[in-house]
């Protein structure tokens, strides 16, 4: 829940390298999450954080298009 609070943060941020830093800081949220969810057995859970990477890996490239 911290690397994702983190991650909001820096996605906030009114520096460029510091929102792309986020969206590299929410990936790892979500492989935390997804571990987390493994070892419950709460497959509703992986499913959303599968559905959220994708979404931040997306927001990633658009944050490298952006900076150029």
């Amino acid at each position: 829940m911290l690397v994702t609070m983190a991650a909001v943060w820096l996605i906030g941020s009114q520096t460029p390298a510091r929102r792309h830093i986020g969206f590299w800081v929410f990936l790892a949220s979500n492989a935390l999450w997804i571990a987390v969810g493994l070892h419950a057995h709460a497959w509703t859970l992986i499913i959303l954080q599968l559905c959220l990477t994708a979404m931040n890996l997306r927001g990633a490239k658009k944050a490298d298009e952006a900076s150029g």
